[in-house]
């Protein structure tokens, strides 16, 4: 049974997130962390998404006096591209499209904060995925079912999306949204185990 003495608390409203942690154990609550997601001038991708996180986590730890914060933030990088969260379909059909028959990264920054005494960590996790050649066709389909809408590089491997993925190099809880085994490292330097 996790080690969950320390109130854990999600700066995320990712169900995707949720169910991870769900999975494996975690009692947590969720307190959300609206931060600016925009790059910073120059700002590589790992940084980018680990000040994102890390952002989120400052947020949600100033609101609470005891917990630790998790807090995450997941890009697809494409040629040093970032490509967020589609704004409409033809967003998503403009990066389903650049993905077509490629490799990308996603990368998961991950912030951790005892909001007790300010200890903070980060760290990120990075995993390679290649996309199998897609028709127009299934674009097309794939985005009228409305998976890619909400997701990073407009995809869900957990989903549908699946279907377009010819293998992965890294982590597979990563392309989800959450690295768990890097969680569970950084979790335990916080006296926080989940075994």
């Amino acid at each position: 049974m996790p080690n969950t003495a320390i109130p854990i608390i999600l700066a995320s409203n990712s169900p995707r997130r949720k169910e991870l942690l769900h999975q494996v154990g975690v009692s947590f609550t969720v307190d959300p962390a609206d931060v600016d997601e925009r790059p910073l001038p120059g700002e590589r991708p790992e940084g980018y998404a680990v000040r994102v996180a890390l952002d989120k986590a400052r947020v949600a730890a100033a609101r609470t006096k005891n917990g630790v914060i998790i807090a995450a933030d997941t890009i697809v990088v494409v040629d040093d591209t970032i490509l967020g969260k589609p704004a409409d379909r033809n967003d998503a059909e403009r990066m389903l499209t650049v993905l077509s028959n490629r490799v990308h990264r996603v990368i998961t920054g991950l912030a951790v904060i005892d909001a007790a005494n300010g200890k903070t960590m980060t760290d990120s996790a990075v995993t390679s995925v290649w996309f199998r050649d897609l028709s127009q066709q299934e674009i097309q389909s794939y985005i009228a079912g409305g998976e890619p809408l909400d997701k990073a590089g407009a995809y869900g491997i957990q989903g549908k999306g699946a279907l377009l993925v010819n293998q992965i190099e890294g982590c597979y809880f990563n392309v989800v949204g959450l690295p768990l085994s890097l969680l569970g490292e950084l979790l335990r330097k916080f006296g926080v185990s989940l075994f």
